[in-house]
């Protein structure tokens, strides 16, 4: 593995049996190629953000070291969440932020910020996510955070009400 990078991934699910679906990614996420898991978080039950009429979530992050360039990892993701069974072209026609049977983040890649179609990093919502900071600040909160300092930091800045630990892994 050449010059790793630590890179951040927000999992979550609201479908189905959403805890074996945030479980299996976690094993999925072990298996990536040239990347070795570094660090996971307990399971948090959330409510659902940007649509709130639907099932809440169960959230997960996870810390990979990972000589994937940022695009290959995130293909990488899109690839488990599709075995997983997720259709994004579908939900993509019943609009954005809907139920998930599997949903897989590229929050953080080192303190790179990328801005090109389809991958953006920082994830640009994740400022604003209790979901996805509470989670990451219990693994990484000295991770730095491109634009909001580090992740601990950021956390403090969100209502984190509703979000709670529910497993250990």
């Amino acid at each position: 593995m050449s010059r790793p990078v630590r890179a951040c991934i927000g999992i979550g699910a609201n479908l189905g049996d959403p805890v074996a679906a945030v479980r299996a990614a976690i094993q999925a996420l072990q298996s990536l190629p040239e990347s070795r898991l570094v660090a996971v978080s307990r399971l948090y039950r959330t409510p659902a953000w940007g649509r709130v009429d639907q099932p809440d979530y169960v959230n997960a992050a996870a810390v990979l070291e990972t000589a994937l360039s940022p695009r290959q990892l995130l293909d990488a993701l899109l690839a488990i969440e599709q075995h997983a069974g997720r259709d994004r072209a579908s939900e993509h026609a019943s609009g954005r932020w809907g139920p998930r049977v599997l949903d897989l983040d590229l929050l953080l890649y080192g303190e790179r910020v990328i801005d090109e179609p389809g991958l953006r990093v920082p994830h640009p919502y994740l400022h604003a996510r209790a979901f996805a900071l509470a989670p990451l600040a219990e693994i990484a909160p000295d991770a730095p955070f491109p634009g909001h300092g580090r992740v601990g930091e950021a956390l403090r800045e969100v209502d984190c009400s509703g979000v709670e630990a529910i497993d250990d892994l």
